[in-house]
């Protein structure tokens, strides 16, 4: 929590000032049981109605006084702790997507998600809380004690006694629950993970007819998150009925010893009243502080958990006096050698936890306007090969170059700038079509749009919707076919107009026509632009300029359709399993 705190420093004023107003709250309720003893007292001892009425005008006075100072202290809590959470998850989703994909990975989205949404909001309720009665609460339980030594001491003496004893039951029953309450969050972590996994994967889950496992899946996790916070909050229930014994076993020797000086003519007998009504604001106040602090414990745990994901560092950092190279067309004007647009050098790489690597010893040179196909079996490495392009994740070992300059040399966002990357899996936002599309170029025009679809092969749909650009597309893209959601993702990397293009398996949605017809287009529209088509499908890329052959994470090939079918067997393997003997050659 305290490395958190620097999101109060624009609240201080309002941190400040309400447990102070809540602390001028509490001045004037200690003030309330002596106005009570003097109405006992003076006025019905005497029989002075007017007393009562002036004391009794007094005793409204205080509560009007005390209610308005209350109201202002929960404004300025309230506005630091909205504030505070504010700008805390503003710098948690900005911290989150500074991370690269390998954090991501190890960190797990229903994670983040959590930290992003139940524990910050655990964190705003615990800061509002602590605000208003931290200081109130202990300003009352020893103010309450001070004004009854100056009613009786030998009386108030019961106080010195008690109030030891119930912060031994509030702070043990604290250090208990604080490691219990992370328990219970790391629980639900794993209930809302279950749920995101059922949620994204329904059709799956139906597909297999899986609803009842899956139902008693969830039941399982989500009977062990309510086990745990059954089990927490009866060790947490166990401060209220002990704090009430403690102080009710107060009042009744408080009035014992009391009234024996009552009758002895020692106090009298408002001064007892006032005693009672003490000790019964030491009751509350203790409760409130009891629940103040299991409030705070689990906004304490939330907090660490929150820190520990800014804690992760990205492993896509940017050196100081990272630079862009100099383009290939300058170099080339220039008389220059003109770089390699893509090179790897000896590159491995291996995902976190993974004891094998999922590349090895890969070297490759491409060429500027190259069309790079990337073909091998199911887990060969082909998406591992291309996200290290744009540094998703960094190699291992070895460098991979852009424009004969290293990509951790490179600032990120203008590498990046040069990329168009259309990933395995379509994903489409809620908005209109022309928003989607310029996530690619923000100052795209709707002709550079138009043109970006007409590569894609998407205008003929998008025409027969009938409404253009302002086609509303739900989140996700659900209101579209797969082959549609692909064919966009494809159009709006187009239109950033990028230098170096990542189609990662973005056409196995479409029919093999379409997808012809996209690589021909592709082929003849994008002009210079380097291209590397990854697909599993020997039709997509047997056209390519280059052809990369991947195996169990090692370059088994590299060459043209034709060079490749005398070279290299895994590649042959591929064509003729689903090729026939005339299309293969």
């Amino acid at each position: 929590m305290r490395e958190l705190l620097k999101y109060l420093k624009e609240y201080r004023r309002e941190s400040i000032l309400a447990p102070l107003f809540k602390m001028l709250e509490a001045t004037f309720e200690l003030f309330i049981p002596l106005v009570v003893k003097q109405i006992i007292d003076v006025g019905i001892g005497r029989g002075d109605s007017g007393y009562i009425l002036r004391m009794g005008g007094l005793l409204v006075l205080l509560g009007v006084v005390g209610l308005a100072a209350s109201l202002t202290a929960q404004y300025f809590a309230a506005k630091a702790a909205v504030g505070f959470s504010t700008s805390l998850r503003n710098d948690l989703f900005a911290h989150i997507n500074r991370l690269s994909y390998a954090e991501i990975d190890r960190v797990g989205t229903s994670t983040l998600i959590t930290r992003m949404t139940s524990d910050v909001n655990q964190v705003q309720t615990g800061l509002n809380l602590f605000l208003r009665l931290f200081l109130r609460s202990p300003f009352i339980v020893f103010g309450a004690m001070i004004m009854a030594f100056t009613v009786d001491v030998k009386s108030a003496l019961i106080f010195v006694v008690v109030i030891p004893l119930l912060s031994v039951v509030v702070f043990g029953i604290m250090l208990i629950t604080m490691p219990l309450y992370k328990k219970v969050q790391r629980q639900l972590d794993r209930v809302l993970l279950t749920t995101k996994e059922n949620l994204e994967g329904v059709r799956v889950i139906r597909a297999f007819n899986r609803q009842e496992d899956e139902m008693e899946r969830f039941d399982r996790e989500n009977s062990e998150l309510v086990g745990m916070q059954v089990f927490v909050g009866k060790i947490s229930a166990l401060m209220n009925p002990v704090t009430y014994v403690i102080i009710n076993g107060g009042i009744i020797f408080l009035v014992w010893t009391a009234g024996k000086q009552v009758d002895m003519g020692i106090i009298t007998q408002g001064a007892v009243v006032a005693l009672v009504n003490y000790m019964s604001q030491i009751l509350v106040e203790l409760i409130k502080l009891a629940n103040l602090i299991i409030n705070i414990s689990k906004a304490l745990a939330c907090a660490g958990r929150v820190q520990k994901v800014f804690e992760e560092k990205t492993s896509i950092g940017e050196k100081d006096g990272a630079r862009v190279p100099e383009t290939v067309s300058a170099a080339a004007g220039s008389g220059e050698t003109v770089p390699y647009k893509v090179e790897f050098r000896d590159v491995d790489f291996c995902y976190s936890g993974s004891k094998e690597p999922s590349l090895s010893a890969v070297s490759l040179k491409i060429r500027p306007g190259q069309t790079v196909g990337v073909i091998g079996g199911t887990g060969s490495g082909k998406t591992t090969l291309v996200n290290l392009i744009p540094r998703f994740y960094d190699a291992f070992r070895g460098a991979v170059l852009v424009d004969g300059q290293d990509v951790r040399e490179w600032p990120v966002k203008a590498l990046r700038a040069r990329i168009g990357v259309v990933p395995q899996r379509a994903v489409l936002f809620a908005g209109t079509l022309r928003e989607n599309m310029k996530w690619g170029r923000k100052d795209a025009t709707d002709e550079e749009i138009y043109r970006a679809l007409d590569i894609a092969q998407a205008r003929e749909f998008v025409d027969g919707k009938g409404e253009g650009l302002d086609l509303f597309i739900t989140q996700e893209g659900k209101n579209l076919s797969g082959g549609q959601r692909q064919r966009l993702t494809i159009a709006r990397a187009l239109v950033r107009r990028p230098e170096i293009l990542i189609m990662d398996d973005s056409a196995s949605a479409l029919d093999f026509a379409t997808d012809a017809r996209l690589r021909r287009a592709i082929k003849e529209e994008t002009g210079d632009m380097t291209v590397f088509l990854v697909s599993q499908r020997a039709a997509t890329v047997r056209n390519s300029d280059v052809i990369v052959v991947l195996d169990d994470g090692q370059v088994a090939g590299v060459g043209t359709h034709r060079e490749l079918l005398d070279s290299c067997e895994v590649y042959r393997e591929i064509c003729l399993s689903q090729l026939s003997p005339e299309e293969v050659q």
